[in-house]
């Protein structure tokens, strides 16, 4: 099938013309504005990694309890998220996530932030933390879906993965600005500045996002999102093999991301004794690598019809990125080298994700998409909420390098369960 075809224009709703094909940009800036505002917090609040700990007087231990409780409030509510989508669109399952998102990261700056020599227990923070990724997680699913709706099948790899770029944008944009934040006036600006992004995002939400109507003769158009590319019914997610393959694959793929993502700044800081300004730049330049890489990635594969050969490359790519990470480690080499490869690891390991989500979107087909990406999420941010909690057993039995090379084996482990090209 030669995929090099120009777009098919998204069927409008004959009730409301004024949705134009151009329509389908905005609800795709919805989406990215959306998952940047929840990744701000999500991938933002680690680099703030060594102020939490001295902030909050953390062990490391602690510290991983508390970076990996955002994951566990995701991993436990995206599948009710994603079937919530489903069954009532994209707009008020956004709207509800955001604006519960902003309240309780005001509650977290009013409440749970240390003042006047007064430090908050871990049990709060955790469960604060928490309560931000049940709320946050509802962009994940609901945004994904409705690029799946209003994108025909030669742009969705593309669209997609401008969607994708949302979680490195806001990651980008949180290590940019929480750190400073953090370090100079502590974490109440932190959390004030997350929840304002977060209202910002629920008021475009409001304005532009909408549902596309596939009924009456759109239905009969390929764009009709319930059947995959291949014109026949799939399954439904929880019963597809297929889509639990791919759905393992993503959530093992995303260990040595959120590794990196969550101890990078450790790791520089204790064992390459960086600062505050050598440690942004790695956080900011791996962010913006990431962006890059995932909007070509999309690109090409659409253009190549080649998604399941790119994502297993890219298993085998990251585990190269980690090996070569690990034994630069090892060698105890120079700070600028040691930035260099947290920098190719991160980028390595997070180009793929638009991919894998168009790939799984389209095995469960559109009108299931919410589902299937709750599941995918489900299974991200359990590794969220695992990953920051096994570093620090992992590091006291060992070292940086045994670290490093253990998330390269992950990767490796997800090369026979992505598709066979």
């Amino acid at each position: 099938m030669n995929t090099r075809c120009q777009a098919i224009p998204v069927p409008v709703p004959v009730t409301a013309p004024v949705l134009g094909d151009a329509h389908r940009w905005k609800v795709l800036a919805v989406g990215v504005a959306a998952n940047a505002s929840f990744s701000a917090a999500a991938n933002g609040m680690p680099t703030t990694a060594i102020w939490l700990r001295s902030g909050y007087h953390l062990s490391n231990t602690e510290l991983g309890v508390a970076l990996g409780a955002m994951g566990l409030g995701v991993a436990l509510t995206e599948l009710p998220w994603g079937i919530a989508t489903d069954r009532w669109g994209d707009r008020p399952v956004l709207l509800t996530g955001l604006l519960g998102t902003m309240l309780a990261l005001l509650a977290l700056l009013l409440w749970i932030t240390p003042a006047g020599g007064s430090v908050p227990p871990l049990w709060a923070l955790a469960a604060g933390l928490a309560l931000v990724g049940v709320l946050g997680g509802s962009v994940n699913g609901a945004s994904g879906r409705a690029v799946m709706r209003w994108f025909g099948p030669g742009e969705r790899g593309f669209a997609m993965s401008i969607r994708q770029t949302a979680v490195p944008l806001g990651g980008g944009l949180g290590a940019l600005i929480l750190p400073s934040l953090a370090s100079r006036y502590g974490f109440m600006p932190v959390f004030g500045a997350l929840a304002l992004v977060c209202g910002l995002s629920a008021f475009f939400t409001w304005r532009w996002m909408q549902e596309p109507d596939f009924s009456a003769e759109a239905a009969k158009g390929p764009h009709n999102a319930s059947k995959s590319l291949s014109g026949i019914k799939p399954l439904p997610p929880l019963r597809n093999r297929k889509v639990w393959r791919m759905v393992a694959a993503i959530g093992l793929l995303c260990v040595p991301q959120f590794a990196v993502l969550s101890y990078a700044t450790v790791f520089l800081h204790d064992h390459g004794g960086l600062g505050l300004a050598a440690i942004t730049a790695v956080m900011v330049a791996l962010q913006a690598g990431a962006m890059v890489m995932r909007i070509w990635s999309g690109r090409h594969t659409d253009r190549h019809a080649n998604r399941p050969a790119y994502l297993r490359g890219s298993a085998l790519v990251a585990l190269a990125s980690f090996i070569l990470l690990g034994c630069i480690a090892w060698l105890e080499a120079p700070g600028w080298l040691l930035m260099a490869a947290v920098v190719l690891a991160g980028i390595a390991v997070s180009a793929w994700h638009g991919v894998a989500y168009t790939e799984l979107a389209t095995e469960a087909g559109g009108a299931n998409a919410g589902t299937a990406l709750g599941m995918a999420n489900t299974a991200v941010y359990v590794g969220l909420f695992l990953t920051p909690m096994a570093i620090p057993h992992l590091l006291a039995a060992s070292n940086w390098s045994v670290v490093w090379w253990l998330a390269g084996l992950v990767a490796l482990l997800t090369w026979p369960l992505f598709p066979k090209p």
